[in-house]
């Protein structure tokens, strides 16, 4: 076959069956991206004489004579393509993964296209923007600015891998080539429940190219958590790498290693396991009932399991004062229970990695997480092996949203390439994603809450069963999580709560963006506002009357041992009169018949910005020989931001520009430890490492051009790329000239104490009374992030948040048929949300400056997530005078109601 990819002749052989999204790949045109691998998300996306295909779906034959155009086509030598470069003015990506396929398809868009990007773009997914960016990129719209140095902290400045990004040219964890690389395949149980009595491995072995066949028989029994904290008490010790028990459909039984992807696959086919059925159970309700299924059975409290005997996982149970009695005395009371669904993190990078041994004998794996440091910490644990043996390293992540903060591939990895001793690879299908990795975890919550006349909160109590799934991988965490900050967030006398999550035979549930907030703030939200109904006070009053200020204590039973939450900012009353005022200006109203019912409802929501009980960061700076500056942290960055605002940090405290500081980051060979970007951590707690490196870093060039002018390091400054003295200036390049020896310093974080930080989101919405549709008329988000590191960034935060809730508010949904069975587990039957989907949100900031973040800055990529599904109800519920209390709002679930409201 030959075929002409960005104007080069290929003269190559596709495999049987190839499509040509591997084969460019295999060439190494690794711009193109595998999302789905099923013509859904369009990160595959290349020109294919001319026209925007998706190369998943085209046979690699068809291409033979064409020419094919992928991103890295796009540009000539001296110049981006004019698409490209708008997409770099307009920054119009965070991870990335999606912008190589986007800028394709936009590139080839006629302007009668552009007039209708809802169509348009219906091939082409992103799980970051929000879409808004991207919009402004092909309206030609300029966000980035230029600053001087030392000004680069508050401002607009670009993400530097931005330009590598639109190229083509970021690399992702499978973007690389390795020699002798083997492939892994996982078997996986058809069976919720079952004991493996055996593996026949013979039929596997004897397929041509396979390796080896690995079972739990070939793996440690050491039981560790997928999750991955800084601290081991937070999840139950209830995995292992390979078990020979199943608990969900789904759970991998086997891993085939092989020369390729096919002979792996078919090593899986071949695998004869005996199976012992063992009683499931899939509903976390009938899981916790006398004679249910054990799912863990023969563990206990010393794996950390609450109660193995009735299936909970972690459980939470306190109160201050008497509810009871306050509900029956208040003036006013409010009950209702609320349930949240399972939704996906989709991030468009799927879990992989690769493995190998280094020349040293060192285990080093490469590989998309959140937690590099972490999961060498577990490695090394499973596989009794030294912690300076193992190296965990990632690239650019595409994508997170809290599923990467788990090990979910990196324990099969090592002990594959521990086995054969030979570099080995493991990418996750789309489909594994769905039914083998992990979700949010759905609840169910029922909330009571009471207020006196006057509008002040008098009792609230929450009760609430979270389904952790098959295991405990963050159960109690998030159970935690959720029961602190949707209550605290308010003054009142008498509050109490009782928590479970609950182990069931189902795909496990995990980490997942908001933390558990997002579910129990659809309840509590909804109280507020109907008590704020029965007594006719204005929903943005009654909670002035009852929220948290200075000076208030953050209470939520049972309490806690953790006491270093302070108000290091408070913006909470801003954000409420920036929504009040955006909400109450006049804006285009579209044109709607008698069918649609309006309505306005808000919502708000406190996070703490950083876990408990510590989350350490190390960060080193040092001036190099050009009077440039080289920065080592250990975040990673995932479309997080923190690649751009540790580099202003650094930049604004040194007094240089960020293009003079080179970032390396996410590797453990590069010394010190990071607990890993989740929490909303990446910027402050590893930034305040950053800003105490680059501080000290700053004393030592100071005290250095004080000595080599006599005198007094007070009297010397940083300024433009320079330390100066008066008239006397000494640049940076000079200083290290002078110096003869390098100039270094370190810094570190422990994630305490803990700040807090502020969102408030306000909706206008439009319901159809006769079929349950939905329409966002207005959407606004103000946010309090103390000192905004990088405004048109945390923008893209926001604007990526609460597009992401609306999906799981809207539409998103994991169904689990009765058997336990995940039985939709691809994008086409999932909808995640597209640009025609999305409103645009006016997003706006608090003016706080925070007394314990980073150069005044807190939190601000998890939080905007947290109060949009409560803040829709409230709106649905203005709208049409009915409390709908599960998400997802799909009209098929709103229709019932509505047609009993009001007929046909």
């Amino acid at each position: 076959m030959s075929v002409f990819v960005n104007g080069n002749p290929v003269d190559a052989a596709p495999r049987p069956g190839q499509c040509l999204r591997t084969f460019l790949r295999d060439t190494g045109h690794f711009g193109v991206k595998k999302g789905c691998d099923a013509g859904d998300c369009g990160a595959c996306t290349v020109l294919l004489d001319g026209e925007p295909v998706h190369s998943c779906l085209i046979p690699a034959v068809r291409a033979d004579g064409k020419a094919v155009t992928t991103v890295e086509g796009l540009a000539t030598h001296e110049a981006l393509h004019p698409m490209q470069q708008a997409f770099l003015d307009a920054q119009a990506f965070q991870c990335g993964f999606c912008t190589a396929g986007m800028i394709v398809t936009c590139a080839s868009l006629n302007q009668a296209q552009k007039k209708d990007l809802g169509a348009a773009l219906k091939g082409n997914l992103c799980r970051c923007t929000g879409y808004r960016a991207i919009e402004d990129a092909l309206l030609g719209r300029t966000h980035v600015e230029d600053v001087a140095a030392g000004e680069a902290f508050g401002r607009s400045l670009p993400a530097p891998a931005g330009p590598d990004i639109v190229r083509g040219a970021a690399r992702y964890t499978f973007d690389t080539a390795i020699e002798g690389l083997l492939h892994v395949k996982l078997a996986r149980s058809p069976h919720a429940h079952a004991r493996i009595k055996s593996i026949d491995k013979a039929a596997a072995l004897a397929v041509p190219g396979v390796h080896a066949v690995l079972t739990y028989e070939d793996a440690p029994a050491v039981l560790f958590s997928t999750a991955r904290h800084e601290q081991a008490w937070m999840d139950p010790a209830d995995t292992r790498v390979l078990d020979d028990v199943v608990r969900f459909i789904g759970q991998k039984v086997a891993a085939v290693v092989a020369e390729t992807e096919a002979a792996a696959e078919e090593g899986c086919r071949r695998l004869v396991v005996d199976y012992e059925i063992l009683p499931a159970v899939v509903d976390p309700a009938d899981a916790i009932a006398p004679g249910a299924p054990i799912v863990h059975a023969g563990r206990g409290s010393e794996h950390r399991i609450a109660d193995v005997s009735r299936n909970i996982a972690a459980e939470t149970h306190g109160e201050f004062g008497d509810v009871a009695a306050a509900l029956a005395s208040a003036a006013a009371t409010y009950e209702g229970t609320f349930t949240t669904q399972r939704v996906q993190h989709a991030a468009l990078e799927t879990h992989g990695g690769l493995a190998w041994l280094d020349d040293d004998g060192i285990l080093t794996v490469r590989s998309s997480t959140q937690v590099p440091f972490l999961t060498r910490r577990a490695l090394a644990e499973i596989f009794d092996l030294a912690p300076d043996k193992v190296r965990v390293f990632c690239k650019r992540v595409g994508g997170g949203f809290g599923g990467k903060q788990e090990m979910f591939v990196e324990d099969i990895l090592a002990l594959a390439a521990l086995k054969t001793k030979r570099p080995v690879k493991l990418e996750f299908t789309r489909e594994e994603q769905f039914i083998a990795t992990s979700t949010r975890h759905p609840m169910r919550v029922t909330v009571r809450a009471g207020a006196d006349k006057d509008g002040r909160l008098t009792a609230l109590q929450l009760d609430v069963l979270s389904n952790t799934g098959a295991y405990g991988n963050h159960a109690g965490p998030v159970l935690f999580h959720a029961c602190g900050e949707s209550i605290s967030v308010y003054n009142c006398p008498n509050k109490k709560v009782d928590g479970l999550a609950v182990y069931t035979n189902t795909v496990p549930a995990g980490a997942y963006r908001g933390y558990g907030l997002p579910q129990t703030t659809f309840a509590v939200e909804a109280a507020i506002d109907e008590l704020a109904l029965q007594l006719g006070i204005d929903p943005y009053e009654m909670r002035r009357r009852n929220i948290v200020r200075p000076g208030d204590p953050m209470l939520t039973p049972p309490g806690s041992e953790h006491s270093d939450v302070l108000y290091g900012s408070y913006g909470l009353d801003q954000c409420l009169d920036l929504v009040e005022r955006a909400m109450a200006e006049a804006a285009p109203a579209p044109e709607l018949s008698a069918d649609w019912l309006t309505g306005d409802g808000i919502a708000l929501t406190m996070i703490d910005t950083v876990p408990p009980d510590g989350h350490f960061a190390d960060a080193e700076i040092s001036l190099r020989d050009d009077g440039g500056f080289d920065l080592t942290v250990g975040t990673a960055e995932f479309g997080n931001g923190t690649s751009t605002v540790h580099r202003q940090i650094a930049a604004t405290v040194i007094g240089t520009t960020v293009d003079r500081i080179s970032l390396r980051q996410s590797d453990t060979a590069h010394g010190g430890h990071d607990t890993g970007a989740y929490g909303s951590t990446g910027t402050f707690v590893a930034g305040r490492a950053t800003q105490a490196a680059a501080e000290a870093l700053a004393t030592q060039l100071k005290s250095f051009a004080a000595q080599h002018w006599q005198v007094a390091p007070d009297d010397c400054r940083m300024a433009d790329d320079a330390i100066a003295c008066g008239a006397q200036r000494l640049t940076f390049a000079e200083l290290a000239k002078a110096s003869g020896s390098l100039l270094t310093a370190s810094g570190s974080s422990q994630g305490t104490p803990r700040s807090v930080a502020f969102n408030v989101q306000g909706f206008r919405v439009a319901v159809n009374r006769h079929t349950g549709a939905v329409r966002i008329l207005k959407s606004v988000q103000a946010a309090d992030a103390g000192r905004v590191a990088n405004p048109m960034q945390c923008r893209g935060q926001v604007e990526g948040g609460v597009a992401q809730a609306l999906g799981a508010a809207l539409y998103e949904e994991i169904v689990i048929d009765a058997a336990g069975r995940v039985v939709n587990p691809r994008f086409r039957d999932y909808h995640l949300p597209s640009y025609a989907d999305v409103p645009r949100t006016d997003v706006l900031f608090a003016a706080t400056l925070d007394s314990i973040g980073p150069l005044g800055a807190k939190s601000m990529s998890e939080s905007p997530y947290n109060p949009v599904a409560a803040a829709l109800g409230n709106a649905l519920r203005a709208a049409t005078g009915i409390r709908f209390t599960a998400t997802p709002f799909k009209p098929d679930r709103l229709f019932p109601q509505l047609h009993e409201a009001f007929g046909d």
